[in-house]
């Protein structure tokens, strides 16, 4: 039996270039938040979701994904990643690690609302043949990255904040064109929000 690849929501970053009156991801989007969002896309995939956060995001996460499915990593203290190990790339490792048994995986950043199930999809469809695939929108790069099994016990070995560019870097990474600007927008600052708020419209009424 083929196992499927899990897709990964890494959420927990501080956002410390948002500057609104709470973290970015519980902004709200529609009836949902961002990482509401992102967190549904990745769900009406049906692929496993795992969602890598703090405590303090750990409770929101938890009323949308199963409590089981939510791992959570101390945050990273200002200016801290390089020090303490933890970041991006520790994220990543904790999240594969808690879905090891998965057929692959594929990184999402939880401030991506706008990355559609379908890319999702055709990003997993790619780890058939590539150990390494990411979206594409115009010929520019984006996310979701997948990484195939065997890239596992690279991956649950990553520490800092510079993520998997290594990885990636080191193995032929396949890119997948999709009709989905989203692959390019995160949501980073208030400005950023506000497209999110204007852009989203039909994503917003499945929420």
């Amino acid at each position: 039996m083929r196992l499927t690849p899990a897709i990964i929501v890494v959420a927990a970053g501080r956002g410390s270039r948002y500057g609104g009156p709470q973290h970015k991801l519980l902004e709200s989007l529609g009836t949902t938040t961002v990482l509401g969002l992102t967190l549904r896309h990745a769900l009406m995939t049906r692929l496993p979701v795992t969602v890598v956060t703090t405590p303090a995001l750990a409770e929101h996460a938890g009323r949308i994904v199963a409590a089981c499915d939510v791992v959570q990593v101390p945050e990273v203290p200002p200016g801290g990643a390089g020090a303490t190990g933890l970041g991006m790339g520790y994220s990543i490792g904790a999240g594969v690690a808690a879905r090891g048994h998965a057929g692959g995986w594929l990184v999402l950043p939880a401030d991506m609302p706008g990355v559609r199930p379908e890319t999702l999809l055709a990003v997993a469809g790619a780890l058939d043949e590539h150990p390494v695939a990411f979206a594409q929108y115009q010929g520019r790069r984006g996310h979701p990255v997948g990484f195939g099994v065997e890239l596992y016990s690279e991956l649950v070995a990553l520490q800092g904040d510079e993520g998997a560019r290594r990885i990636v870097a080191r193995y032929p990474a396949h890119g997948v064109e999709v009709d989905d600007p989203g692959v390019l927008f995160d949501v980073d600052t208030e400005d950023d929000l506000r497209r999110a708020r204007q852009s989203l419209g039909e994503a917003l009424d499945r929420a």
